[in-house]
């Protein structure tokens, strides 16, 4: 089993509770997310209608599709509300010192 490579993403104030910042890893567009003190990471896309995430409303522990208002657990991915039926991709997230770091 090979080891999960951990990428360094931003530096921890850049994401402060209820906010959101956009880092590209692997090619991929991830969104960080500041909630219940953590810091969480998932794909920036929609499940249901592949929009971005980034424009989202976020509260305790969610974020809103900005076109449809489809609501996505932070930590699980999973589709808290319709019209999404789909997980969006959640990423595991380490902080080391004042540093994200996100495995893709």
């Amino acid at each position: 089993m090979s080891e999960k490579a951990f990428v360094a993403v931003a530096k921890l104030d850049e994401v402060p509770q209820g906010g959101k910042k956009v880092v590209e890893v692997g090619g991929i567009s991830v969104l960080l997310v500041g909630a219940r003190d953590q810091v969480y990471a998932v794909r920036n896309l929609c499940s249901h209608a592949y929009e971005t995430l980034e424009c989202g409303r976020v509260r305790a522990g969610w974020i809103s599709c900005p076109v449809h208002g489809a609501r996505f657990d932070l930590e699980t991915g999973k589709p808290i509300n319709p019209p999404a039926s789909m997980p969006i991709d959640t990423y595991e997230v380490r902080i080391e010192g004042d540093v994200i770091e996100v495995a893709v």
